[in-house]
């Protein structure tokens, strides 16, 4: 790539944490770059160009953009991420004279197109196809069903708008591109039927490709399968809003909604009862807030940022390592001394033995989470307790050595041939 180029006509907006990027040669389109800070990532299919540079080690995608769409795609996803939905960062639009404008997104460490996580199948589960489907079902309608809660229709919901990261055993899914999202003050049960049936017939088409790319088993079939996202959505939906009557000798059901509630990931801000006359019955509704109810608990007693499932998984070890302290010495232990003690002689010391040559193959979170199910598999396969130390030399002995890298999955030039043909034959 040359150096600077020429800044006439040239309006640069970024935010201030992040490089200025000053030196791409703006004055092309952006399928005329080449060398220096390009490299090639694995993506999904985009109906616009879009390249990846690297800063010092940070990539960011840069797409392609008619001015309209480029500078609301970006307010679209700022909001997005106030509203805290699993998005892309959105650092910048740059506007070129006698050129399409670009926008600029934060590339999103250890995420992968759907693709590369049905290529990268490694763990127990996941070498069934149908397993690792579902999983990805599971992400989208959660996805989907947060953007409904906060009046986000998104119109284009598919498996190519998405990316993918691991979430201690399961997959969170994040948004990529909203070009076609709408807010709204609140979604009526048609505008979500719509995104719902547009979500279904591009999951069927995209599981589709998938099967006829990867030669995938040829059952079950990818449309019956898509067809189940309406299920994940409704029961996710359901227990997000809906009204439910309780008697007065069923007060325990304020408990168990809760607790479903919190096991989804989200807290409630509060209860609201009304109450049904002369019996005592009340409509109970809960509204709940922002999701991120384990994430946050486990932020608060040990400062370590992780996603909602690895947020439970790691919070499960915690309180086993603080209930195991507390047998021992026959006292109770306050939850931020179990913290402490927890960080200081289980998370960090398991985390500060990966290899550094493993480093990228996976957060240090999942890591973690991955060597506390290995433990339970290693002891239940010799009859006794292995202990972390040990489970933690033989995870990275003999499964994370075998893992693929996930921080960044750069493409070789034969996978850069083979996602060309591809892109052109969906073309």
């Amino acid at each position: 790539m040359s150096a600077a180029s020429t800044t006439e006509g040239l309006r640069l907006r970024t935010r201030p944490e992040h490089p200025d990027f000053l030196d791409l040669p703006w004055s092309l389109p952006l399928d005329e770059w080449e060398g220096g800070r390009l490299v090639e990532v694995a993506r999904g299919v985009h109906r616009h160009v879009v390249v990846f540079v690297d800063y010092r080690g940070s990539l960011y995608a840069l797409k392609e953009l008619p001015s309209r769409l480029a500078q609301r795609e970006f307010s679209l996803l700022r909001r997005l991420h106030l509203e805290a939905i699993p998005v892309v960062e959105a650092v910048g639009v740059v506007e070129r004279r006698g050129l399409d404008d670009v926008l600029i997104t934060r590339f999103l460490d250890y995420s992968l197109p759907y693709r590369t996580v049905f290529l990268h199948q490694r763990r127990r589960g996941e070498l069934d196809d149908r397993w690792l489907t579902e999983r990805l079902l599971d992400a989208l309608a959660m996805l989907l069903a947060r953007l409904h809660l906060t009046g986000f229709a998104w119109g284009d919901c598919s498996l190519n708008n998405v990316l993918f990261r691991r979430d201690a055993g399961a997959l969170t899914a994040y948004v990529v591109d909203v070009e076609t999202g709408e807010w709204h003050n609140e979604l009526t049960r048609g505008q979500r039927e719509n995104d719902l049936a547009i979500t279904e017939e591009n999951v069927a088409g995209g599981l589709l490709d998938l099967q006829a790319e990867l030669g995938l088993d040829t059952g079950p079939d990818p449309v019956e399968l898509a067809s189940e996202i309406r299920r994940r959505y409704a029961r996710i939906w359901a227990e997000l809003t809906d009204v439910e009557e309780i008697a007065p000798d069923e007060r325990y059901k304020i408990n168990q909604r809760v607790r479903r509630l919190n096991e989804l990931g989200f807290d409630v801000e509060e209860m609201e009862f009304v109450g049904q006359g002369d019996d005592g019955r009340l409509r109970m509704r809960a509204v709940v807030a922002e999701p991120g109810h384990h994430s946050r608990r486990l932020h608060s007693l040990t400062g370590l940022q992780a996603q909602e499932n690895q947020a439970r998984s790691l919070l499960n070890d915690l309180f086993n390592f603080k209930a195991s302290r507390e047998r021992r010495s026959g006292t109770s232990m306050p939850d931020q001394v179990a913290a402490h003690l927890w960080l200081d002689q289980v998370f960090e010391p398991v985390v500060g033995a990966i290899p550094p040559e493993q480093a990228d193959k996976l957060e240090p979170v999942e890591i973690f989470h991955e060597i506390i199910e290995h433990k339970w598999f290693l002891s239940e396969r010799v009859g006794r307790d292995v202990g972390v130390y040990e489970a933690t030399d033989d995870y990275f002995a003999r499964v994370l050595v075998q893992a693929p890298s996930e921080r960044r999955v750069l493409l070789t030039a034969e996978d850069d041939e083979e996602d060309t043909a591809a892109d052109l034959a969906d073309a």
